[in-house]
């Protein structure tokens, strides 16, 4: 944002070059981020799920590719899921469901929440070898490769 321009009162334009999950808009009890290349996120290094118990999370995939991991019930979870996003679809997952994703080097996410969204109001489930094995498996079945092959 130039502070200097006429409209930086009426307008701010961010912008983000940095990897990772990256805020870009925060505002009362919203916030407004970009995520891009995880390497935390890379198929090898997949390892659990997350769900957040005070909002819903909204992922719209601007470039590159994104697989959403979803799965429901507890600790064990019941069913899994994979959902490959689309450009320009928005997505919502909702509170209290376990999710996680696997980003292509080139993805740019937005991502929309409470402001507020943290590891203090969201869980984690490890997952077990054949649980990983199985996300593994819907990945390779959606993209043909995984990112790191």
């Amino acid at each position: 944002m130039n502070p200097f321009s006429p409209s930086a009162k009426i307008l701010e334009v961010h912008e983000t070059e940095q990897k990772g999950f990256q805020p870009l808009v925060t505002f009362q009890t919203w916030r407004v981020a970009m995520m891009t290349d995880l390497q935390s996120e890379s198929p090898e290094k997949f390892y659990r799920l997350q769900r957040h118990m005070k909002t819903d999370e909204v992922f719209i995939l601007l470039q590159g590719k994104c697989i959403l991991f979803l799965a429901d019930g507890e600790d064990p979870i019941e069913h899994q899921f994979a959902e490959d996003l689309k450009l320009f679809r928005v997505y919502n997952v909702k509170q209290g469901i376990w999710h996680s994703h696997i980003l292509s080097e080139d993805a740019k996410v937005i991502i929309v929440e409470n402001a507020d969204t943290s590891p203090s109001n969201s869980q984690y489930l490890q997952l077990s070898d054949s649980q990983r094995e199985r996300f593994s498996f819907m990945a390779k079945e959606l993209w043909g490769t995984l990112p790191s092959e």
